[in-house]
């Protein structure tokens, strides 16, 4: 492959990258989860400590946790993150991006500004790692402080890419971090680790209208400052 040619295979695999929030039933085979994850350690950390541990989940295993976190949140809510992510106090130009990302996909759902039910039951699909065959839940170390957030988001993005790469699709999922007790006993986790999130991972479903959402990304001019560079002609 050309360099030109690599570039542009590299580009086309960004772009094509978007949470999906439907998939088929197609398994996917735990070699190539496990090939995914090998080429998405080859991220960066500091110090190579390589902060990410990973549990996969499919079948049985997959189903007992979705079912673990419904049944709490129908019962009491949600248990609450333990690290800050969202601001306490949404202000521009965060807040209108918040909210318009939110208003395309519930017109795409036909879910009516207002309509509590049906927006409750697309927030419980997020537990069911939105139909996809394999659900990943990411742990880090309570050692670590949030810094090491940096290292894991380029470890989750390159899972993310390879999957893409593969013809497979994936959704980060931080709703997941609401239910750190939850997750911890249904999977055994020692009280060390700290969930960072989850992921869904398998096969677009191409006809969910959900699927057919596509985000919008401001161009690098509205948050980047060029200094010291010569003039372009």
């Amino acid at each position: 492959m050309t360099t030109s040619a690599r570039t542009s295979s590299v580009d086309d695999i960004i772009h094509a990258r978007r949470s999906i929030r439907r998939f088929l039933p197609t398994p996917v085979a735990a070699g190539a989860v496990r090939e995914l994850l090998d080429l998405a350690a080859r991220a960066p950390s500091g110090a190579n400590v390589q902060p990410w541990r990973v549990y996969a989940l499919a079948g049985s295993d997959k189903e007992a946790l979705s079912r673990a976190i419904t049944e709490k949140y129908l019962a009491s809510g949600v248990e609450g993150m333990e690290i800050d992510y969202y601001p306490k106090q949404w202000i521009e130009p965060w807040l209108s991006r918040r909210r318009k990302v939110g208003a395309d996909l519930y017109a795409l759902l036909g879910i009516a500004k207002g309509d509590k039910e049906k927006a409750a039951r697309q927030w419980l699909r997020n537990y069911r790692f939105f139909d996809a065959p394999v659900g990943l839940i990411f742990t880090v170390d309570r050692v670590f402080g949030p810094g090491m957030l940096l290292d894991y988001g380029m470890f989750l993005e390159n899972l993310m890419l390879a999957a893409r790469a593969r013809g497979l699709d994936t959704c980060p999922q931080l709703a997941f971090t609401d239910f750190q007790n939850t997750i911890r006993q249904t999977l055994g986790l020692p009280e060390n680790e700290r969930i960072v999130c989850g992921m869904a991972l398998g096969h677009a479903d191409p006809e969910a209208p959900e699927n057919q959402l596509y985000t919008e990304r401001v161009p690098a001019e509205t948050f980047a400052d060029f200094r010291g560079f010569a003039p372009e002609p």
